[in-house]
């Protein structure tokens, strides 16, 4: 699995930051890894989100991130995963057209 700019070092520091603890950034950042991994079991179950983008969807993990998705091609890519209740709803809604 690949990671965008940041990507799985950014997100165990910001847990190991509020959590204290590496076990547990650690543990977080295994659990959402292996949920985008499983994602491609019933890809057309995550919510479609054509009101941000045309073919976005999105899956929950845990009550804390939202995985945020594209199948193309029969090829489910990660396009994001948003944690710490960030607001990304408004962050495509004002995106430059050409980025959604």
């Amino acid at each position: 699995m690949k990671y965008g700019p940041g990507g799985q070092r950014a997100l165990l520091n910001y847990v190991r930051e509020l959590s204290g603890s590496s076990d547990v950034s650690r543990k977080f950042v295994r659990g959402i890894r292996d949920r985008c991994l499983r994602i491609g079991d019933a890809p057309l179950a995550g919510r479609i989100r054509d009101d941000l983008a045309l073919g976005l969807r999105s899956a929950p993990f845990e009550p804390s991130a939202v995985i945020v998705y594209m199948i193309e091609n029969d090829v489910d890519r990660i396009v994001n995963v948003f944690y710490g209740g960030r607001d990304y709803e408004t962050m495509y809604r004002n995106a430059p057209a050409d980025t959604n």
